[in-house]
Formats: C-alpha cells, sequence, structure tokens
C-alpha cells in the first residue's frame, strides 16, 4: 500500500491499493521466424526451397522433369504426365517426402495443355515442401498415385467429379459429390455458373410444389407462385 495526496497538498492523503494502480499491460508474443529475402520477397520461405531435391530428380528422371516455377522461395517442378507415379514413390521413398497433404486439379481452358493436377508434398523429418505439377490435354488420362500416397484416393475421386480427369489404376473411381448418372463437370469452364436446367432435379420452391428441373428458376425468368 502507498499514500498519494488528493486534490491539494492540504488535503488529506488516502491509500492506493497496489492493483488499483495504473499499469502497463505485459504483453506476450512469440517471435515470428524469419523469413528467407529472396529477390527481396519477405513471404519467402526456407521450407519450400528445395534445389537439391530438383536436383535428384533430374539426376532420376531427365527429361521426364521439366520447368521449375519460383516465386517467393516456393518451388514448383513440372513433370512429365506419365512419369508423375514414379516421381512421387523416388519422392516418397528416396527424398522422405512420406506426406501427400493435397492433390487438385485446375482448369486453364486452353486448346492445349488444358488442364493441371498438382500434388503438394510435405517431408515431415527434413521439415521441407515441394509441389509437384503435370499438365494434360482434355480427354487425357493420368496414371493415379494411390498406390503411393493412398489418400490420394479421396481427391482423385474429386478431380474426375468436379472436372472430369481419369486416373488409371484408381480402385474406385467415382463420383464424390454429385450423382452417380451426373453428366457433367461442374468445376470445368465451360459449365454455366447458374447451372444447366434439368440436369440436376432439387427439392421443389414450395411445400407442396413440383420437383425444381433447373438449379435457378428466377435467374431464367421462372417465378414460382406463392
Amino acid at each position: 500500500m502507498r499514500k498519494e495526496p488528493v486534490g491539494n497538498a492540504s488535503d488529506v492523503t488516502r491509500t492506493v491499493d497496489p492493483a488499483q494502480q495504473k499499469q502497463t499491460l505485459k504483453f506476450l508474443f512469440t517471435p515470428a521466424r524469419k523469413s528467407v529475402d529472396r529477390d527481396g520477397n519477405p513471404h519467402a520461405k526456407a521450407t519450400t526451397h528445395v534445389p537439391e531435391v530438383i536436383e535428384a530428380l533430374r539426376a532420376a528422371f531427365g527429361d521426364g522433369v521439366g520447368e521449375v516455377v519460383e516465386y517467393a522461395g516456393e518451388q514448383t517442378v513440372f513433370v512429365d504426365r506419365g512419369r508423375i507415379a514414379d516421381v512421387c514413390r523416388f519422392l516418397k521413398e528416396e527424398q522422405g517426402f512420406t506426406y501427400l497433404s493435397d492433390l487438385g486439379a485446375n482448369d486453364r481452358f486452353t486448346e492445349e495443355d488444358r488442364f493441371e493436377v498438382f500434388y503438394n508434398l510435405v517431408a515431415i523429418e527434413r521439415r521441407k515442401r515441394l509441389r509437384v505439377k503435370i499438365r494434360l490435354d482434355d480427354g487425357v488420362s493420368v496414371p493415379s498415385v494411390t498406390g503411393v500416397y493412398p489418400a490420394a484416393t479421396w481427391h482423385e475421386r474429386e478431380a474426375w467429379d468436379m472436372m472430369g480427369i481419369r486416373f488409371d489404376g484408381h480402385p474406385d473411381l467415382r463420383r464424390m459429390f454429385m450423382p452417380d448418372d451426373f453428366a457433367y463437370h461442374p468445376q470445368r469452364k465451360e459449365f454455366p455458373t447458374l447451372g444447366i436446367p434439368g440436369s440436376l432435379p432439387l427439392p421443389p420452391q414450395s411445400t407442396d410444389g413440383p420437383i425444381t428441373a433447373d438449379p435457378f428458376p428466377r435467374a431464367h425468368g421462372d417465378i414460382p407462385k406463392d
């Protein structure tokens, strides 16, 4: 406890509880890890810069390894479509990339090499990450990597469902979100944003109404009556 004057000096003093005194709040924080400043980019991380792994890939697969793209220290390596399963097996068994964190596809909507399939791999013990990509034309299939990474089963099914990309050797390649008899792949660029009327029957707009054939009837001028 301490005493401090109240008002004028002639006034009486009062006792102040230390807990009531003005204090500066303590700010506890964990220092951020230092970035690797490559080309002046503060977002660069050492974990995604793996030139030694890419050199090992080139030594093992030669022309099967193509362009390497780097941004903010993050390297993406393009490989031959037909060698993707062998590349993944090499990265897993020889380079320690034992974890497939993600696999997906992009529709570039180009005449050639329309689709990209990407594989995000992690070497947990080495604390390294690598993105591998392949490109393929519309209608061309891709070797499945489920024999290397069993977790790819779900990812490849999603890529088939959304993009229409087939994976040769997949143990159970079927729809994941859309009905089995759905005739389209809704994440392809030519698929209309508002859907295709009649392609997917939906619940009625009202309690006693009929099944809805148009996913967005109001957008197409069909306003249901109450």
